[in-house]
């Protein structure tokens, strides 16, 4: 077993990190059946957690637990032009004296940074970068990505290596070709799916999608583990990870601008994308003495690339409907290529934004993608006498309804909530994953059900049976019947998500669980007036006038009387969370592995008995919770005389309020 791990390992690294593989991926195929198969057979050997067979198997979970960094990971102040270039390489040799320095130039990898903590070699713990104090941990997430190595070779004990998970355009493509398949809503970038394919609760998941890993910095204790960013790069390359085999030295502003112009022109030919260039002072002690900002060192900056534009013609203005009813004006224009993509259509926001521009249809207009992803049309370049202006609609343009504009609001909106279009979007939020997560119910199924009269409303979805579902495009028994199921599952999702799903304008995932914590249940939502609901954590006068507009509306009322009448959650499962209960009013901090509880379990009994959990140790943190191997935040929470329990106590002191 030994053997073939080793075997694995050694081809894992020449494909999927070198590009050079020795043996067909059938071969492989066999080899990775027959280790599995081994470990199988003889249960009692353990599987060490480095074996190719333990990148995909960690079950799905509910959520994913806050960690701290080592040390922030800080953004990087941007150069839009040659000339903010050189204002940065000024700054820098006025700040070293004029003392003799080196850049070296990375590509800007256009990914989702990551932090991958090492122990003894050995994959230990991955974190996103978050709002860079605190990220999430995905590591069962991260095993799944084969440039990533589970165990290292080399003499450091303990290091982190940080670097970019992105996916390549062949496998951005292939990915929304399935989606497609599958009725399912298409991914608008590859960054954009790198990020949802790390943060997907199911490993089985991440590792379908084909996703990699660039490291860029090495560190050990949050400083930097080599004293040049060059010599950094060569040992993770040395260690087996994949680097960017388009780094530079570059000695002086000439060079580096030599090198951001080539990237700039050659950027297309590559297999993934990038939205720039990193130029690093190469010497760390260079870097301490430059030292940093608040917010970004002052020896790193990123060069980004112009947005890239082409022009076009605006062939029509169409209106979309969206799930709250927005009216949202789209230009249809003549299909062209901006950046490698072909675009067709680009929002025009609102009416003001068309008034701006002066667009019309029969336009030629410029188009570009901003940041690289969102098409936009940035100005008109001839507008002929056949131009057409643009009026929005006084009536809904799919069922007729009146459209109104509240005072102060630019968006105009259709007041029917049974609206088809509204209907559509409805159905997608209310199933999406983190409201009711109903498995399968994508965006072609939701059109069918729709136009074919089988849904009117969300509640119908609970009057499905497999067998009118097996009819549909792209189902049969199998898939109608696991629709089904999902669907019937969803009842069971406590109240927060089905306030959400509701739709309620401004009404999103926290805000749905802090009314459901406050008021207790759907009847007491519906009945409360603005002043009871701005009483409530964060819901101010704008949020609270929505619910209220919402549950004036008869439609509404009626949607959600259905909803009661199908089985779903009324009551909160946990009343007087976030604000009622004998930890009101204390912020908590968890650490260590507790003897009993699992984190999100004991977060769930914090916020239930009416605590608030962070991520992170400060001076409002009343409790930190400690497990056994309690790190850092144990030692802040002592030097800052914060109150520390273990889970005995924790437990008693919420047993103790309950009973009082």
């Amino acid at each position: 077993m030994e053997r073939l791990r080793a075997e694995l390992r050694r081809h894992e690294h020449l494909y999927y990190v070198l590009d050079a593989p020795e043996i067909s991926d059938a071969a492989y195929d066999g080899l990775m059946r027959r280790l599995q198969e081994l470990e199988r057979l003889h249960p009692g050997l353990p599987v060490p957690p480095d074996s190719p067979t333990r990148r995909v198997g960690g079950a799905p979970r509910e959520g994913f637990v806050k960690v701290r960094h080592s040390a922030p990971m800080l953004s990087l102040d941007n150069a839009l032009n040659e000339g903010e270039l050189a204002d940065f390489d000024r700054r820098v040799r006025e700040l070293l004296g004029g003392e003799e320095f080196i850049y070296t130039a990375e590509l800007k990898l256009d990914g989702l940074s990551m932090a991958v903590h090492y122990e003894d070699g050995l994959l230990a713990r991955a974190i996103t970068r978050g709002d860079g104090e605190v990220g999430e941990d995905v590591t069962e997430n991260a095993r799944t990505i084969r440039t990533l190595p589970l165990r290292v070779p080399g003499g450091r004990r303990r290091f982190e290596v940080r670097g970019e998970v992105m996916m390549t355009r062949r496998a951005f493509e292939k990915l929304n070709a399935e989606c497609e398949a599958q009725g399912l809503k298409t991914y608008a970038n590859p960054r954009n799916s790198a990020a949802g394919s790390l943060r997907v609760l199911d490993p089985s998941i991440t590792a379908a999608r084909q996703m990699e890993f660039f490291a860029y910095f090495l560190l050990e204790d949050g400083q930097p583990a080599a004293d040049s960013q060059w010599k950094a790069l060569k040992e993770l390359r040395g260690m087996g990870f994949k680097v960017n085999p388009n780094v530079d030295h570059c000695a002086g502003i000439d060079e580096l601008t030599r090198y951001c112009r080539e990237w700039g022109e050659r950027r297309d030919s590559l297999p993934y994308e990038i939205d720039g260039v990193v130029a690093k002072v190469d010497q760390v002690e260079q870097q301490r003495r430059l030292g940093w900002t608040s917010k970004a060192p002052r020896w790193a900056i990123a060069y980004k690339f112009a947005a890239q534009q082409s022009e076009t013609v605006v062939e029509r203005i169409d209106v979309q409907v969206g799930r709250t009813g927005v009216l949202t004006p789209v230009a249809r224009l003549r299909p062209v290529v901006v950046g490698g993509v072909t675009v067709s259509n680009a929002t025009l926001h609102n009416e003001e934004e068309i008034a701006r521009l002066d667009v019309a249809e029969g336009d030629e207009v410029v188009v570009e993608r901003s940041g690289d992803v969102i098409p936009k049309v940035v100005e008109v370049k001839t507008r002929p006498r056949t131009r057409r202006l643009f009026e929005m609609p006084k009536d809904c343009p799919v069922c007729g309804s009146e459209v109104v504009r509240a005072e102060g609001e630019v968006a105009r909106r259709c007041v029917n909530s049974s609206c088809p279009a509204r209907l559509k979007e409805s159905l997608l939020h209310f199933s999406a994953r983190p409201v009711m997560d109903i498995d399968g119910l994508g965006e072609k199924i939701v059109d069918q059900l729709v136009d074919g009269g089988m849904v009117k409303s969300v509640a119908d979805l609970y009057g499905l049976g497999w067998e009118r579902l097996a009819d549909l495009e792209r189902m049969g028994e199998k898939s109608a019947r696991k629709l089904v199921e999902s669907i019937d599952g969803s009842r069971r999702k406590p109240l927060e998500r089905v306030i959400a799903g509701l739709g309620i304008p401004f009404v999103g995932e926290r805000t749905a669980q802090l009314l459901a914590a406050a008021l207790g249940g759907m009847d007491a939502l519906a009945q409360a007036d603005e002043a009871r609901l701005q009483a409530v954590e964060e819901v101010g006068p704008k949020v609270a006038q929505s619910i209220r507009r919402f549950f004036e509306e008869p439609h509404n009322r009626e949607l959600v009387e259905r909803l009661r009448a199908a089985g779903l959650q009324f009551i909160s499962e946990a009343p007087g969370r976030m604000g009622i209960g004998p930890l009101a009013g204390m912020t908590f901090v968890l650490t260590g592995t507790l003897p009993n509880l699992t984190r999100e379990a004991a977060k769930e009994m914090i916020e239930a008995a009416g605590g608030k959990v962070t991520g992170s140790v400060s001076k409002k943190t009343s409790v930190v919770v400690a497990g056994a191997e309690a790190g850092s935040k144990l030692d802040k929470a002592r030097d800052l005389g914060i109150e520390v329990w273990d889970e005995s106590r924790m437990l008693d002191k919420i047993g103790a309020g309950r009973n009082e």
